[in-house]
């Protein structure tokens, strides 16, 4: 007798492959760009601001946090962060940046520039430019400055400003940042003229900025569907469709027709009744990266009925903002990644908030997604993405029962985190959530 093939706990969706299918593209299309001789870089998540000038300067990029999570999914990080211990570098530092210290000192010092054969999707070529950012942390710069004992390549680090809560609402306060951020941005497209020798080429930038974000808020306008009960995606199919938008990865218009169809999908299973797993239960967000070595802990979460709707928000689109009337494509760029950052700041004024970038936006995600629970994923090697969530935790109990569960882990290292001991906490966790749905319809919430 044939045995019955146990269902997927996380059902399929079939637009999916094509947009994890672009993040293998985009790799090897920039080794490809280095054996013929074309500029690369390296560059962080810079959240739209110099991707679509590197796009338009016919630079090919790659992003080292990308491809920590690209390691640590495949089981090639815990090599590169042996190395980057092994070398000196301390093992408290981001583990996307242990991990690419140990590529780059194996790529470099071992290997004579030569991508490392284990390397997976064809690896990270030698880059020309190390693009860092003044965004969210401090690795940002700090790493690609460190980098400087391994690779003969400049420094450049955007700026954006980073207005409190509070400052952005006084007078004149939102429309000075908007300027700061258009001048860093013109001054990095001076540096990248200089570096190449070419100047750039304002009708390619237009056009590629104007995909960006039809990109965007198509991206956008798919996880809004979501909010739909029952949910038809869970955040592992956001995490294989978030590199394109996030990144800019691989070909803008490619990305369009791809979130398009997945918009399509989404909204025909929304319509149907279809939701990611078999029964939702429980919906949840989840806080911040996720265990990227250890995705297969979801599926048991998902046999129990745990869907997660929404996740860090910080990876998704920004909320839609209309500069139609705006034809400078510098400063669409800087009003687009400035709305990233600032557009949960009126939800947090509103409701008595102060963490209007990461700590408020979580509420208000709570709220809109009908969240029963919140698992926050407490990163021991990133302050950055830890140190609001007990702010987080703290305030969507008091402003919604909505509770969380706090677990420790890391991003890239496996060793950190362990999948049977969360596992277990959850299933506590869902008398938690049982017992404050009950007391937020005492409050008079409508879940």
């Amino acid at each position: 007798m044939d045995e019955v093939k146990k269902p997927r706990a996380i059902a399929s969706l079939k637009s999916t492959a094509a947009l994890r299918g672009m993040v293998d593209e985009a790799y090897k299309g920039t080794v490809a760009a280095m054996a013929e001789g074309k500029p690369t870089a390296w560059a962080m998540a810079n959240w739209w601001q110099g991707s679509p000038i590197l796009k338009a300067m016919d630079i090919e990029a790659v992003y080292p946090e990308n491809y920590g999570a690209v390691c640590a999914a495949t089981g090639v990080a815990q090599r590169y962060l042996e190395i980057s211990d092994s070398v000196g570098f301390p093992t408290h530092l981001c583990g996307y940046m242990r991990v690419n210290f140990g590529y780059t000192h194996r790529m470099m010092a071992e290997l004579g520039g030569q991508i490392p054969p284990e390397a997976p999707m064809g690896g990270m070529p030698k880059p020309v430019l190390l693009l860092g950012s003044g965004i969210v942390c401090d690795p940002r710069y700090k790493w690609f400055q460190a980098l400087g004992r391994y690779l003969d390549a400049p420094v450049y680090n955007l700026e954006m400003p980073n207005p409190g809560t509070k400052e952005f609402f006084h007078e004149g306060a939102a429309e000075h940042a908007v300027q700061l951020a258009v001048q860093s941005t013109r001054d990095f497209i001076a540096f990248v003229e200089k570096l190449v020798g070419r100047r750039m080429d304002y009708t390619r930038l237009e056009e590629t900025v104007d995909d960006m974000l039809t990109m965007l808020r198509i991206w956008y306008d798919v996880n809004a569907l979501r909010k739909a009960r029952p949910s038809p995606m869970h955040a592992r199919h956001f995490w294989t469709c978030m590199p394109p938008a996030l990144f800019v990865l691989g070909d803008i218009k490619k990305s369009i027709e791809y979130y398009s169809a997945l918009y399509v999908e989404l909204r025909e299973l929304v319509d149907a009744g279809g939701c990611a797993i078999a029964q939702e239960k429980y919906r949840l967000g989840w806080a911040e990266l996720p265990p990227w070595h250890s995705l297969n802990f979801f599926d048991a979460l998902a046999e129990r009925g745990w869907n997660f709707v929404t996740e860090s928000f910080s990876y998704h689109a920004p909320v839609p903002l209309d500069v139609s009337a705006i034809r400078d494509p510098v400063e669409r760029i800087a009003r687009n990644t400035l709305q990233w950052y600032t557009a949960g700041y009126d939800y947090a004024r509103r409701t008595g908030g102060h963490m209007g970038f990461l700590g408020d936006p979580y509420v208000q995600l709570a709220e809109e997604y009908r969240l029963d629970g919140l698992m926050l994923h407490q990163l021991l090697t990133c302050r950055t993405a830890s140190n609001h969530l007990a702010y987080v935790r703290e305030a969507t109990m008091s402003r919604l029962s909505v509770p969380s569960l706090m677990v420790q882990g890391d991003i890239v290292d496996f060793t950190l985190f362990d999948p049977a001991d969360t596992l277990r906490k959850a299933e506590a966790f869902e008398e938690v959530m049982d017992h404050h749905r009950e007391e937020r319809k005492k409050r008079g919430f409508d879940w």
